[in-house]
């Protein structure tokens, strides 16, 4: 199975301007630019989409996790949030930090921390982060 996206860049690194679109057309000629990537302008970021696949990602993770062991979520949410550091001359993602918090029937806490740390590290998208990742789940009642 292969999923692709594309991004078009037009102009310098602070006065141009790009759009993303993605294969399922979710995200068509998204904006990104210097402003929306290093300040708090309007648009996309790289980091931004790289966050929300690894959170998509982590949840269905810990889904597929807790059913192999015979739980059902009854919700799982989680946030990532991906660091963007100067390193040298260019950039590097240095972290990213997942939150996640599941309510599932019938679970005790040491067996969701396993299940948890477990998919933290076998989802797909944490796989090919070179970044620290670190997590944070929690059950609640």
């Amino acid at each position: 199975m292969k999923r692709s996206a594309s991004a078009h860049w037009s102009g310098g690194i602070k006065d141009g301007q790009g759009t993303i679109t993605t294969e399922t057309g979710v995200l068509s000629e998204a904006t990104y630019g210097f402003k929306s990537r290093f300040e708090d302008g309007p648009g996309t970021n790289p980091e931004e989409l790289i966050a929300a696949a690894h959170a998509g990602c982590y949840s269905m993770a810990l889904s597929l996790g807790l059913g192999n062991a015979g739980f059902t979520a009854d919700s799982i949410d989680t946030k990532a949030a991906v660091t963007l550091a100067k390193d040298g001359d260019g950039f590097t993602i240095t972290t990213v930090d997942l939150s996640c918090r599941a309510k599932v029937p019938g679970i005790d806490a040491a067996t969701f921390d396993s299940i948890a740390q477990a998919t933290k590290l076998a989802c797909p998208v944490s796989k090919v982060l070179k970044a620290e990742i670190t997590l944070d789940a929690r059950l609640e009642g």
